[in-house]
């Protein structure tokens, strides 16, 4: 099994400890990857639009985001983490998602995608977690995934990991455990089913694709979903 996880942060505080219970689980016989932001993706996306009229590898930060599209590509499993500041996912999250809006749907999203299954792992010290993880959780709809687990906690104490009472620590551990078992007991060597919502959004996108090549057939995007075979019969999750 192939994990690649995105961390929201470099500290090694809460989200971690959870995290790390978390991977504890899946570790015997996994190949973990993990990237660590802002350190693995320093850079804010400049709104060049260079990804989605041109080539993505032609971004200016290429060098990093075509190495972390690798590894999720190449995953099994898809784990993202992020503690909520000021009810949303960090900055540096929010960052690097935003170099990813080419994989969005209405663009060139990765057939890959389409098979993947993905948990969100959030914290706050009292609210903020659901958004947190929306945060996340819309793009990652919009690149195909549609079986998407999360697992948040509202602290209501302290943010240190090391003060946290241990009767809480071991309810929020069941709760990781109990999410890391049920995916152990997956056949990840068969893709996700691609639930409703994510079909009707790529057919409402298929039928704009299909209108934007009629006005400009050499459209980027336009040719990307023609010569997938989207715009015919072919679907990305019929693997």
């Amino acid at each position: 099994m192939k994990i690649t996880v995105i961390n929201g942060t470099e500290k090694h505080g809460v989200t971690y400890n959870l995290k790390e219970v978390f991977l504890d689980e899946l570790r015997e016989g996994a190949e973990i990857t993990e990237f660590y932001l802002p350190k693995d993706c320093p850079n804010f996306c400049a709104g060049c639009t260079t990804c989605f009229l041109n080539d993505e590898h032609k971004c200016k930060d290429a060098e990093y985001i075509q190495k972390i599209e690798k590894a999720l590509l190449s995953a099994d499993l898809l784990v993202f983490t992020s503690p909520a500041y000021v009810f949303h996912t960090t900055g540096a999250m929010k960052a690097m998602l935003d170099h990813f809006g080419y994989r969005w749907m209405p663009h060139r999203p990765a057939k890959e995608m389409f098979g993947k299954r993905a948990v969100i792992i959030t914290q706050c010290l009292g609210a903020g977690g659901k958004s947190t993880a929306k945060d996340i959780k819309d793009s990652l709809s919009w690149w195909g995934v549609s079986d998407i687990r999360v697992i948040s906690f509202k602290l209501m104490s302290d943010i240190h990991w090391e003060k946290i009472p241990e009767n809480k620590k071991q309810k929020m551990t069941s709760k990781l455990l109990n999410t890391a078992g049920k995916i152990k007991r997956i056949d990840l060597s068969r893709p996700a089913k691609t639930n409703f919502s994510t079909k009707l959004k790529f057919n409402a996108v298929r039928m704009m694709q299909s209108a934007l090549g009629k006005d400009d057939p050499e459209y980027t995007d336009f040719k990307y979903w023609k010569n997938n075979g989207w715009l015919d019969k072919e679907r990305p999750w019929k693997h």
